[in-house]
């Protein structure tokens, strides 16, 4: 199928994602009228659990243990055949590299015996698309990429056209989140652990620092509100049920009110550049699916007169539609890759910005 023969037509795509710990696979169907005819997603979680963190060698090789039953679910619940898909498209980066190489050979496999074109995805460009698929967001808007391995403000004005405005110059959320959890002794996932506690905890009973919010720009950290954590939690050990509680609601708010004032400050910029535009704030990635943070964020754009913009949870973390969807727009665009590209454990969207110290260490995701 040529770029002409793509223009202007639905496309049904099968997608693959295996950057980290969910090995998934869906079948998604546009861009005129998007469907998801299938989203398939199997979480490392049990595997890993004992370890209080994802190890890439056990994620690569139990992405090799069910991918092939995943992409087989996917296909037999969208109700197609490879006859039936127009491309594959599966992540090539940034991610674990053993996880990448898994689903990135997968797909080659699948698109050379099938005779499809190939997409090679960007990871962070599947979560910056997503409220295309779900919402029918037009370019321009501000896009925040919050997850385990970023933290990030990016102007969107196309596909691949992507302008780095902010980002940590240290811990991720995500990470923060989970080094919280494991430093309290809860579970892992530690971000769902914490958001649960902090739900009978106290917010106001200690007092958490509120990193470079006396600083201009978009630039965010929260190596040292975890260190303020640990501290305080160190000084009364040992913490009981409701002071680990206070203590993550009052880290969770403290991030809730980072992420909301920088908001406020990105929609800003982005009314100056884009006077004409409605302003649009989209929320993506893993961190997304916590309620006080969305309705934090949700406050902020109200505030600002702008729409809030969160894809539903299970399409904030990682999962294979974005996948598809985002090798759908490329599609439409044209052009496809060719069967020597190659993994990236590093891959960011904005190629032109200048590297943060520190930045993005988790996973090298940055």
């Amino acid at each position: 199928m040529t770029p002409a023969d793509r223009a202007g037509r639905d496309l049904t795509v099968l997608g693959i994602e295996t950057s980290c710990d969910e090995t998934a696979a869906a079948v998604v169907r546009g861009p005129g009228h998007p469907q998801i005819l299938s989203d398939v997603i199997r979480s490392q979680i049990d595997e890993h659990t004992d370890f209080g963190g994802v190890v890439p060698e056990i994620a690569a090789r139990a992405h090799i243990a069910v991918l092939d039953r995943i992409v087989a679910e996917a296909m037999q619940e969208a109700d197609v055949g490879f006859d039936d898909i127009d491309a594959v498209a599966a992540t090539a980066g940034p991610g674990l590299i053993g996880g990448v190489i898994v689903g990135l050979m997968t797909a080659k496999a699948i698109a050379m015996a099938a005779g499809k074109p190939l997409v090679a995805v960007n990871h962070l460009e599947g979560h910056a698309l997503t409220a295309r698929l779900t919402d029918g967001l037009d370019f321009p808007y501000l896009l925040l990429l919050v997850s385990g391995g970023h933290s990030q403000f990016l102007l969107v004005t196309g596909v691949g056209a992507y302008e780095r405005l902010g980002t940590t110059i240290d811990d991720a959320v995500g990470e923060a989140f989970d080094k919280t959890a494991k430093l309290l002794g809860l579970p892992y996932p530690g971000g769902p652990a914490v958001e649960r506690m902090a739900r009978a905890g106290d917010p106001d009973r200690f007092a958490m620092p509120r990193p470079l919010l006396d600083r201009p720009g978009l630039d965010m950290s929260f190596a040292g509100l975890k260190t303020a954590l640990r501290t305080q939690a160190q000084k009364l050990e040992p913490v009981d049920e409701q002071t680990v509680a206070d203590l993550c609601a009052g880290f969770q708010r403290a991030v809730a009110e980072v992420l909301a004032a920088r908001t406020r400050t990105a929609l800003t910029l982005f009314r100056d550049r884009f006077p004409d535009a409605p302003p649009v704030i989209v929320v993506a990635g893993g961190v997304a699916a916590n309620a006080e943070i969305r309705a934090a964020l949700t406050a902020a754009a109200t505030d600002a007169g702008a729409r809030f913009v969160a894809p539903p949870a299970r399409l904030c973390t990682d999962n294979a539609a974005m996948i598809a969807w985002a090798g759908i727009e490329h599609l439409a665009q044209g052009p496809v890759d060719d069967m020597a590209v190659s993994p990236r454990p590093r891959w960011p969207l904005d190629e032109t910005a200048a590297g943060k110290l520190g930045s993005g260490r988790k996973g090298a995701k940055a």
